[in-house]
């Protein structure tokens, strides 16, 4: 699912990959109004599924990291509210939803995208993050 939702460097919000041409894509945006609209080569697209956050070990997943999220947040938008929240608060958050991160390269701003992300995803309904895996039969 993470592999559809883009993030448009210069747009906010999260954008839902509709159909591609030779040299743009057509995205829908991830909220209430789904509005369309075209995204040329010249702009900078990741997918979420793409993304990963740096632990001490390994990097895991963003999939990963949101699904976290829900399970800490019982699958509602989060009780933190990002906008106003201290750097140390946030910290706090990140510490609960994946303890092994790395505290040198996770910034503050990261966290707040990480949250921003995870509540507009959850509140348009779409809570499937991690992929689950089909029996090869």
């Amino acid at each position: 699912m993470l592999k559809t939702i883009l993030a448009i460097s210069g747009k906010p919000g999260l954008y839902k990959l509709i159909s591609q041409a030779k040299n743009m894509l057509i995205v829908e945006t991830v909220s209430a109004e789904k509005k369309r609209v075209p995204v040329y080569a010249s702009d900078k697209v990741i997918s979420l599924g793409d993304i990963a956050m740096y632990t001490d070990a390994e990097e895991v997943p963003l999939g990963e990291v949101l699904e976290s999220v829900k399970k800490k947040e019982n699958g509602n938008v989060t009780a933190l509210d990002y906008k106003k929240a201290s750097a140390d608060e946030l910290h706090a958050f990140m510490a609960e939803v994946l303890p092994n991160y790395d505290r040198d390269r996770v910034h503050t701003s990261d966290i707040k995208k990480l949250i921003q992300w995870y509540n507009l995803l959850v509140s348009n309904g779409e809570t499937d993050f991690v992929e689950t895996e089909k029996a090869a039969e």
